[in-house]
């Protein structure tokens, strides 16, 4: 059999798309011939990922799932709605998040997990999943959570099966307290974190890049005033502490009850659930977010199609 090098490898896996070990297969079935292995992978269905690897996938599903004092959050993105609601990429989705929640919450491990009775690794299975549906697909991120004691509690908003919808949301609470209201109180946060959507945990954690731009932009609105620039100090950290009631999730007004902030919400729960709770982390993932949509032109792709220029 002849030895197959990594360069090689590497080659065919950027020439069609396929997963590693398929393309490693591949050229060993083929004893190192590149264009006889991409043949045997088109064969097998497997290098179909790389024709559609160009189309932008920005529907899909977010997954959660839990397990013990753990949880997770995935994005699976494919091209269409219509492929969210399919059942092989539900049943793919939820079982990525369940491999996650006992992951490291790194991307790059996730993906060269082990896919459970598949003998290969989790995006070999999306790619055979692309050639078996004919989407393009793509596992884009995940979140990990956990605490040494307490609950990860999640919620799903739009929910299109249990533990699968359009944003999901994890949320960790740490206490030695009732676990059954633990995971009450942190579903209703999480509720809140979907609705509200706080950019960081606590003052400590805003972006320093984000304050200085917006601090920077409320210097300009404050010196259009007019006022001396000992009044625009005051004004400008007053505004900087209503960013903050804006962004920092513990800050922010609890939209369950609207007038108590977060913060004190969880404080109080000490009492409710039989010990002192601490709030150490929350995931929210939307769909597609970030992600830059195409805008189709449907007149010019009509045209297109029937070989003709669109009229104005």
């Amino acid at each position: 059999m002849a030895e197959i090098s990594a360069a090689l490898v590497k080659e065919l896996r950027e020439k069609t798309g396929a997963g590693m070990m398929d393309c490693k297969k591949a050229l060993g079935e083929t004893a190192g011939n590149l264009e006889d292995a991409v043949d045997w992978l088109r064969k097998k269905g497997l290098a179909a990922a790389a024709k559609k690897s160009g189309r932008i996938a920005a529907e899909g599903l977010v997954a959660v799932a839990t397990a013990g004092t753990a949880g997770a959050v995935v994005e699976v993105n494919a091209e269409t709605d219509f492929v969210a609601r399919n059942d092989k990429f539900q049943a793919f989705a939820a079982r990525v998040a369940e491999l996650a929640v006992a992951g490291t919450g790194e991307l790059e491990v996730l993906k060269q997990t082990a896919y459970p009775g598949t003998g290969h690794a989790v995006q070999e299975e999306l790619a055979s999943l692309i050639g078996t549906v004919g989407e393009n697909m793509n596992l884009r991120r995940v979140a990990r959570l956990s605490v040494p004691a307490g609950v990860v509690a999640t919620y799903v908003h739009q929910a299109t099966a249990p533990g699968l919808g359009k944003i999901g949301v994890l949320v960790a609470l740490e206490s030695t307290g009732d676990q059954g209201k633990l995971m009450e109180l942190g579903k209703q946060i999480a509720m809140h974190v979907a609705a509200a959507r706080p950019d960081a945990l606590d003052i400590a954690d805003v972006s320093t890049a984000n304050l200085d731009r917006e601090r920077a932009v409320l210097i300009e609105q404050a010196r259009a005033s007019g006022k001396p620039e000992s009044i625009i100090e005051k004004m400008v950290e007053g505004r900087v502490r209503k960013y903050y009631e804006e962004v920092v999730l513990l800050e922010q007004t609890y939209v369950i009850d609207g007038e108590t902030k977060v913060r004190k919400v969880v404080e109080a729960a000490a009492k409710d659930v039989g010990a002192p709770v601490k709030l150490t982390g929350f995931a929210r993932f939307a769909l597609g977010e970030g992600i830059e949509k195409a805008q189709a032109d449907f007149a010019a792709e009509v045209a297109a199609a029937a070989g003709t220029q669109p009229t104005a």
